[in-house]
C-alpha cells in the first residue's frame, strides 16, 4: 500500500504527515530525515493498529 504523505517546510525543520492514519506525523531537521521519519512511524502505526485488532485503513488520498 502506498499512502499519500503531507511534508511541510517550517523555519528550522520539516514536518510529515499521513492524512489517512491520524496521528502517524514526524519532524526532521532535513528533508530526507523527515522522509525516513515518516516511514518509520507509518510501520509503527500500522503494527500497533493491528496489535489492538483495529483494521488498517486503506490509501484514500491523492493529491492534484
Amino acid at each position: 500500500m502506498q499512502y499519500m504523505v503531507v511534508i511541510e517546510e517550517c523555519v528550522a525543520s520539516y514536518g510529515a504527515h499521513v492524512p489517512d492514519l491520524p496521528g502517524c506525523i514526524a519532524i526532521g531537521q532535513s528533508l530526507e530525515e523527515v522522509l525516513g521519519l515518516i516511514r518509520e512511524a507509518i510501520e509503527l502505526h500500522m503494527e500497533g493498529l493491528k496489535e489492538a485488532g483495529e483494521p488498517v485503513p486503506m490509501p484514500s488520498s491523492a493529491s492534484a
